[in-house]
């Protein structure tokens, strides 16, 4: 790898980092500039990753004004939360043919979320989302459905960045999730998938209440 190459990945993980964890927020406008200065790189990485990060849809370039940092749109939003929906109610559909699985699942995904109450009560925001994340991906993986679960992951920078402009600094919000997280787990240890489907809906248009149109009329998957 060359040293050119190789600082165009540094400015890369770099800028998405901190457009994921909202540290440069949609509808910023960000230059190659002050990159250059922050990580004493020359303008030819910058660019290079730049470019690549407008390919996978975090950045808009602008020619000689810099970049926008691309917000989240709400048909993305919707879209994302409809197969969260999908692949979560079918992983409780699948286990909920195993009753002591699923009732002993239940109490795991209780645990995870004691973890998440601490993580709050920390305001420990980072520990939190990544607890969060870890809950919902625990569930898909129990249905054992690997091809859903891989493109279950591949939604999680998306998941990331929802979540961390939803929760931050919100401690109602978070307090919310919590409070979902629990119900949801005991729903999942009765292997109740119809009530899962209603409940796991309503806890995320409570989580990410910029999310309107097609989805919000939606009714739960059964």
């Amino acid at each position: 790898m060359t040293e050119a190459m190789s600082a165009s990945e540094q400015v890369y993980r770099h800028v998405r980092e901190r457009v994921l964890d909202g540290q440069l927020p949609a509808g910023e406008m960000i230059t190659e500039g002050q990159f250059v200065e922050a990580l004493g790189v020359s303008r030819t990485p910058v660019r290079e990753a730049f470019l690549r990060l407008e390919a996978e849809g975090w950045l808009r370039l602008y020619p000689k004004r810099g970049a926008l940092v691309v917000p989240v749109q709400p048909e993305e939003m919707e879209q994302v939360l409809e197969a969260r929906q999908l692949i979560e109610t079918h992983a409780v559909t699948m286990l909920s043919h195993e009753p002591r699985e699923a009732e002993a699942f239940g109490r795991e995904l209780i645990a995870v979320t004691e973890r998440t109450r601490e993580a709050m009560e920390a305001d420990d925001v980072e520990t939190f989302i990544e607890l969060d994340a870890e809950f919902h991906l625990m569930i898909v993986a129990a249905g054992g459905n690997d091809v859903l679960a891989d493109i279950y992951r591949g939604l999680r920078d998306r998941l990331r960045r929802m979540t961390t402009r939803s929760v931050w600094r919100d401690r109602a919000r978070m307090s919310g999730i919590v409070t979902a997280h629990r119900e949801l787990a005991e729903v999942v240890a009765r292997g109740d998938a119809a009530t899962f489907s209603t409940m796991l809906l309503e806890h995320m248009h409570s989580t990410h209440d910029r999310a309107h149109g097609r989805l919000s009329a939606r009714r739960p998957i059964r």
